[in-house]
């Protein structure tokens, strides 16, 4: 469990994009189930929503480094 923790703190971004790419995958199968997709769109339709999960990561992380380098004028 330990180890588990301390690679969520060392990889945070990765941990989110694994959470949120998990939720929207979950919520594609069941919003689609009765569709009818054939098995190579299923798979496209995961993969591209995984992409999508770790692009909106990456965006969202943009801020991140802007906090870091920020100084704050108390005079």
């Amino acid at each position: 469990m330990n180890k588990l923790k301390t690679a969520v703190f060392q990889h945070p971004n990765l941990s989110a994009w694994f959470v949120l790419a998990l939720g929207m995958v979950l919520l594609l199968a069941y919003e689609a189930r009765n569709v009818g997709l054939q098995t190579s769109q299923w798979i496209w339709l995961i993969i591209i929503t995984i992409l999508v999960a770790g692009t909106a990561i990456w965006i969202i992380s943009w801020g991140d480094d802007d906090e870091e380098g920020e100084t704050v004028y108390d005079g």
